[in-house]
């Protein structure tokens, strides 16, 4: 075999064994995993306006002092 046809085998053979272990992995119920994606998405934005107003109250004292 060539390396570009090995490559693709062992490529195949990789996702194979993928699929085999996300079958052994238990998995939370809907209802928790959509809490869960809730909260991560809030908490986000909540840094992000954090770091958005630390921002925009550093870029003004830096224009007073400068």
């Amino acid at each position: 075999m060539n390396g570009i046809t090995q490559f693709f085998v062992r490529l195949g053979t990789f996702f194979n064994e993928v699929g085999i272990e996300l079958k052994k992995s238990s998995w939370p119920p809907r209802s928790e995993l959509m809490e869960s994606t809730i909260v991560v998405i809030l908490s986000v934005i909540a840094l992000g306006v954090v770091v958005g107003l630390s921002d925009f109250v550093l870029m003004k004292l830096l224009r007073l002092i400068l």
